[in-house]
């Protein structure tokens, strides 16, 4: 039923929130240890943007990949 599916769309937009605080958590870890190896500041700026950028792609990918799921669901 279209009720069931709206269910199941929350249900997919739940993991795609939780995978995208898992990747947050993943940047944040390892802009720590970044801090940690006594780089030189324009080095570590440069990488931590990196991560940042990885960071970013990925929650973009998460997003796609939501909504193509929410449009799957949707057309049943």
């Amino acid at each position: 039923t279209e009720e069931r599916r709206k269910e199941l769309v929350k249900e997919v937009d739940r993991y795609g929130e939780q995978a995208k605080v898992a990747i947050r958590n993943i940047r944040r870890d390892g802009n720590v240890h970044m801090k940690k190896l006594g780089l030189s500041e324009d080095d570590e700026k440069g990488y931590l943007e990196d991560v940042q950028t990885l960071t970013d792609d990925f929650v973009k990918k998460i997003d796609e990949v939501l909504k193509e799921k929410e449009q799957e669901l949707m057309k049943m």
